[in-house]
């Protein structure tokens, strides 16, 4: 299974769907970093990503964006083969 690393709040409604999505895929462990918690890591997000919002969500190494991206991902057919 892949690793995934998501940035994350505790009251982001995408954030939710993210994990969600990813549970429907047979994800059982994301690594989240929690920016609500560690706002010095809030900087390191941006930093990496170039981007303020939650959920930021990488598979491996590879940046995959928001929970609209991981959508677009999916139905495009292109999350399966990354958490395989």
């Amino acid at each position: 299974m892949a690793n995934i690393l998501m940035y994350t709040s505790a009251v982001c409604p995408y954030c939710i769907n993210a994990e969600r999505l990813l549970a429907s895929k047979g994800v059982t462990e994301i690594n989240k970093v929690r920016i609500d918690l560690q706002p010095e890591r809030r900087e390191e997000m941006m930093q990496k990503t170039g981007r303020r919002t939650v959920p930021q969500i990488y598979i491996d190494d590879r940046h995959i964006g928001g929970f609209d991206d991981l959508r677009a991902l999916d139905l495009a057919g292109g999350l399966d083969p990354l958490l395989a």
